[in-house]
């Protein structure tokens, strides 16, 4: 088999990696790909933009691609599921109307309200002004989401009133696009997040491993939100007795209610939960792709074929397949970002160390990495998930942080504390 993967993230290295460790795999290509995936032997990167639909199409029908993985939200939302497969491809990844679950929050802030999934009590606004007098006669922390797909950012733990408006001028003045266009403001809720990512085809649908995220740029879960610094699983408070509850109050509901809806959903749908003190949770949203970098930590794990589990979606025969199959232990990613990230930062540094970290037993996922001349050098905010695994958490932990410090880039900066809820 030939697979396309489209996207430039550690999500879509991981993804070429999981998927060219199949004996059934003979080439990856990534578009665009990045330092990582031009590294690898049987993958190849195409300079191809993500929005580049007759172009990716072209090249898969010249190349005889059998499996077409789309990574990232933006091209869902665009429509590239729809548009591959009106010209006979097999795609993993929602049609663009499945994709309004997580291109827009309003639309899906209303889809949880209508179908009874447990989610944050919420308000949507179109004007700044009411929006304003809203937060003002409520008590603060508030959460201020901006609408649309904001890169993980547009989100706003409001610890005042005033900062609570900030965030609300920010959204509408267009720091976030046309994520600005609406604002979604909510009740904030108090626990741990939780990552639920599941593949389904539309009929059943299957969770994978529980994996916790830290979205604080610093370490205690402080500063300003990012992508993600860091993750791993399977997350120890995501208990058996919880995840069966979120297959049958989240997930087993939001794909009845897709159905309901005559909405195909084939891909992968993630639900970002809060835990709460007492053991409860609520949706915080919904994704409509695999998580970044929750996917550098779930698919080290991963022993199922991760071809067959998405041909399996494709061609809705999920409920025929085993049980997805896992190995055992714990794996933990730790990123390492550029000077300046979640704002402005520097491009074009020099990357060294990581052979010496793939040596120490560390997995390097790049991210925003780019191959000039035999040259690796940072092309992004996240640069590098550097992924460890082991028989426990500290194992895991301890390869991923040993990998870390063999690795060097002007500026480079990573949290020293992830995963350090499970000491807790």
């Amino acid at each position: 088999m030939k697979v396309l993967v489209v996207g430039n993230g550690g999500r879509e290295h991981a993804l070429a990696w999981k998927l060219l460790q199949s004996r059934q795999i003979e080439q990856v290509t990534c578009v665009p790909g990045n330092g990582g995936t031009a590294s690898m032997s049987q993958c190849q990167n195409l300079p191809l933009g993500i929005d580049d639909f007759e172009g990716i199409s072209q090249f898969a029908q010249k190349e005889k691609i059998s499996l077409v993985v789309v990574g990232p939200e933006v091209p869902l939302a665009m429509g590239i599921s729809d548009y591959l497969n009106s010209r006979g491809f097999k795609v993993f990844g929602p049609t663009r109307a499945g994709a309004q679950i997580e291109a827009s929050k309003a639309w899906a802030k209303a889809f949880m309200q209508e179908v009874g999934i447990p989610t944050a009590h919420a308000a949507v606004f179109t004007q700044a002004s009411a929006a304003k007098s809203y937060v003002k006669d409520h008590v603060a922390p508030i959460v201020v989401k901006a609408d649309g797909l904001a890169a993980g950012k547009g989100v706003t733990v409001a610890q005042t009133v005033d900062q609570a408006i900030e965030a609300i001028e920010a959204i509408f003045r267009g720091q976030f696009g046309n994520a600005g266009k609406f604002v979604v403001i909510e009740e904030c809720l108090i626990g741990q997040e939780v990552s639920v990512l599941a593949l389904t085809d539309g009929l059943t649908i299957r969770s994978l491993l529980p994996a916790q995220d830290h979205k604080r740029i610093g370490e205690g879960d402080t500063g300003e939100n990012t992508g993600g610094m860091g993750a791993y699983a399977p997350a120890p408070i995501a208990t058996p007795e919880l995840m069966a509850r979120v297959q049958k109050e989240v997930l087993e509901k939001a794909i009845a209610a897709f159905r309901a809806k005559n909405i195909d959903y084939r891909g992968v749908l993630y639900a970002g939960l809060m835990i709460t003190p007492d053991g409860d949770f609520k949706v915080l949203e919904f994704n409509c792709r695999f998580g970044d970098p929750e996917t550098q930590v779930i698919l080290p794990l991963l022993e199922t074929p991760l071809e067959e589990l998405m041909l399996a979606c494709i061609e809705q025969r999920l409920a025929q397949m085993p049980p997805i199959a896992w190995k055992q232990g714990a794996a933990a990613t730790v990123v390492a970002a550029a000077l300046g990230y979640p704002g402005t930062y520097e491009k074009g540094k020099a990357i060294t160390g990581i052979a010496e970290a793939q040596a120490a037993g560390a997995i390097v996922f790049h991210a925003g990495t780019n191959l000039q001349d035999g040259q690796l050098l940072t092309d992004g905010g996240r640069v590098l998930n550097v992924t460890g695994t082991g028989e426990n958490f500290e194992q895991a932990l301890a390869q991923a942080y040993a990998g870390m410090r063999c690795i060097n880039f002007e500026g480079m900066y990573y949290r020293r504390d992830i995963g350090h809820r499970l000491k807790g």
